[in-house]
């Protein structure tokens, strides 16, 4: 069992996971603690959305708490916490000062996501059709989520990819980061070829990345794709698909904008293909992950396809030229033996890569090791402590600022 024994999670957004593979993360994380009998406390400042997962019903402790407010103080004095994980950077930068100053025992872990530099670079590369450049990623932002990394004892990463680029790129020490993706398995029932039509894309819009994909859908892939499958179906689900998204629509096109789904695993199983051309991003996809659970194949692009292969390929097709994208789309849909085979590779990709029992382990020992020896690995990492310095909090002096300014207005 774990060494901890009281886990403070600080959120910024409520656990939605029927929404985001963040949300379907979070209640990972949350599941694997309830398994160690640790006491899990859930703060966040965030609204509800009246999508977000019940957390009572698993036995975690839910507080709202306040940005920018001296009462978060209390809140630890009387909790303290063994361990406080930070939902992103941006909840460290707000929230550490503070753990560190009331219980400076505390083991402070972010729960990364993505690393939210490296797809703001790639989007930026995008949007200005430009090659990725050095100027694109050392960017402020860049700065403020490797410090943020650097001032904790450990950061959680989906993504190989992006643990390896921190390593070699921006010298994070190795026991500074751990690589934990999302838990993932087949499902015991999966629909055969011959039972499926049509083609899908999922993706919660409020992410960027979602609305780029979904224009590319509609402006450059599905026409070609329509025109050598006239009686196809292309099927756009996802929560938060405001009026721009929903505009998309059009029967006579056969690109059918259907909005949130309360079951992702029917509608995943319904479809023949499942298309993802994203072209700026970061982490892994949720989306492709739940298209190998339920035996659908991908077709997607470099970025979409990052750590999400083995060695037994794809589960799919990875392609960057949309003409070609759209050519393999149409020979996989109507190609049974091709199809066969991409959807046994991604059962071996889930295998291989995604084993819920493998990462329990490792992030188990990982735990027990913070424990016994963080106090001895902080005071001998030095980067840690430059960056845990006063002289270098600037967001505890904006912080606390903001909440004297608050008690003069009230």
């Amino acid at each position: 069992m774990s060494s901890f024994k009281n886990v403070l999670i600080i959120g910024k957004v409520w656990p939605e996971p029927k929404s985001s593979a963040a949300g379907r993360r979070m209640m990972q994380l949350i599941d694997f603690f309830l398994s160690q009998n640790s006491k899990i406390t859930f703060a966040t400042a965030a609204s509800e959305t009246g999508f977000q997962n019940n957390l009572n019903q698993t036995k975690v402790e839910c507080v709202k708490i306040e940005l920018n407010n001296d009462s978060f103080d209390s809140f630890m004095e009387e909790l303290q916490p063994q361990m406080v994980i930070f939902d992103r950077f941006t909840m460290e930068e707000q929230f550490a000062w503070r753990v560190s100053k009331i219980v400076p025992s505390a083991v402070r872990i972010i729960n990364t996501e993505d690393l939210h530099f490296l797809r703001d670079a790639r989007e930026q590369s995008v949007k200005k059709n430009l090659a990725l450049d050095e100027s694109m990623i050392r960017t402020e932002m860049a700065m403020r989520e490797l410090a943020a990394i650097q001032r904790s004892d450990l950061s959680l990463f989906v993504s190989e990819y992006e643990v390896e680029l921190l390593q070699e790129n921006y010298s994070v020490p190795p026991n500074r980061m751990a690589y934990l993706p999302l838990f993932a398995s087949k499902n015991d029932e999966i629909s055969s070829f011959e039972n499926r039509e049509g083609f899908m894309f999922i993706g919660n819009f409020y992410h960027a990345p979602n609305w780029d994909a979904v224009q590319i859908l509609k402006k450059e892939i599905w026409p070609l794709i329509r025109k050598e499958l006239p009686q196809a179906t292309l099927s756009i689900y996802g929560a938060y698909a405001g009026k721009k998204v929903l505009d998309f629509h059009n029967e006579k096109e056969g690109f059918l904008v259907k909005g949130r789904v309360e079951d992702a695993k029917k509608v995943t199983q319904l479809a023949r293909i499942s298309l993802v051309p994203l072209r700026f991003g970061a982490g892994i996809k949720g989306k492709i992950i739940e298209a190998m659970e339920n035996g659908t194949p991908t077709i997607t692009t470099s970025v979409g396809s990052e750590s999400m292969y083995s060695k037994s390929g794809f589960g799919g097709c990875i392609e960057d030229d949309f003409k070609q994208f759209s050519q393999k789309a149409v020979l996989l849909y109507t190609d049974k033996e091709k199809w066969l085979q991409a959807q046994k590779t991604g059962f071996e990709i889930l295998s291989e890569r995604f084993s819920k029992d493998e990462f329990y382990e490792k992030l188990r020992t990982t735990l027990d090791d913070l424990a016994l020896n963080y106090s001895e690995i902080r005071k001998n990492d030095l980067q840690f402590n430059l960056l845990n310095h006063h002289s270098l909090k600037s967001s505890m002096y904006l912080s606390k600022w903001i909440a004297e300014k608050n008690k003069t207005t009230l």
